[in-house]
């Protein structure tokens, strides 16, 4: 089944310190690009949590926040003094080289990295929480994008089979429609007849029903619509197949059209094409 890109998920795990909190948001893009928010003592963790995403994660925009809730009750926070004089130094050797600089404030000094230290936590624990957490969400996001995608099927099996609909009409039309322009065209030549031979007339007509044969092109599309069925049955990353399914699909629409010699015929090529949009644009929400 399908897979959606866009999907939302957020988990907290509770320890004897304190909680880890995990947000993933993702959207639909060509490949899979992840960003992280995360606490200064979790960034020696960052590329393990990346890991994890690109392990489960195929395709999409996934953007996570990570948040880090120690229990104060059983400890303080507290700052790192001598890092705060290192910045503090340098914020001054930059100031003599500004003209009115702005004061240096010791609320802005507090949100410098690794200024204030909430716990004395074992950083292997910490890095071990994360990453728990982050596999949990994820496991939350696939399970979301599952059911989303699985929404996604249906609208487009709606759309398949309002296509093979279309095809159906144009079939059962198709003999009438080469009858009716046949008899048209008898007409126009009445008054010819007695200048053309009737074999000539005859392989005129066998050359204008050829070029308004669409079966070729109907059973094109009947292919196409089997193929994307048996697509959307995959496990597999199936966004990039369909999307050229829908390409395919789209030739065949417009070759139909321009064969048209009839309104029904015109009609269910843009019948087609409104259907086939439909899809496209859901498709690229489709890992």
């Amino acid at each position: 089944m399908p897979r959606s890109m866009t999907a939302f998920a957020r988990s907290t795990m509770d320890f004897d310190w304190g909680s880890v909190t995990c947000e993933l948001r993702s959207v639909n893009h060509r490949f899979l690009e992840t960003s992280f928010r995360l606490p200064e003592t979790m960034r020696e963790v960052e590329m393990p949590l990346r890991e994890i995403a690109r392990k489960k994660l195929n395709r999409g925009k996934v953007d996570c926040a990570v948040q880090v809730n120690f229990n104060h009750k059983d400890s303080s926070i507290q700052a790192d003094i001598a890092l705060a004089r290192q910045y503090i130094d340098i914020a001054e050797r930059l100031s003599a080289e500004l003209q009115d600089p702005a004061p240096i404030s010791p609320m802005e000094i507090m949100r410098w990295p690794g200024i204030l230290k909430d716990q004395d936590i074992d950083s292997k624990a910490l890095h071990q929480a994360a990453i728990e957490t982050m596999t949990n969400t994820v496991e939350q996001l696939l399970d979301s994008r599952q059911r989303e995608g699985e929404k996604l099927a249906d609208m487009i099996e709606q759309r398949l089979s309002g296509i093979e609909s279309q095809i159906a009409v144009v079939r059962k039309e198709l003999p009438t429609i080469l009858a009716l322009q046949r008899q048209r065209l008898n007409e126009k030549l009445d008054d010819l007849k007695t200048q053309l031979d009737e074999d000539r007339l005859e392989q005129e007509m066998v050359i204008i029903a050829n070029r308004a044969d669409v079966d070729e092109e109907l059973d094109r599309l009947e292919a196409h619509i089997s193929e994307i069925r048996l697509t959307l049955s995959s496990d597999n990353s199936i966004g990039r197949r369909l999307d050229f399914l829908m390409q395919e699909l789209n030739r065949e629409a417009n070759t139909l059209g321009s064969k048209s010699i009839a309104g029904a015929t015109t009609q269910a090529s843009v019948e087609l094409k409104v259907l086939i949009e439909q899809m496209r644009e859901q498709i690229q929400n489709i890992e």
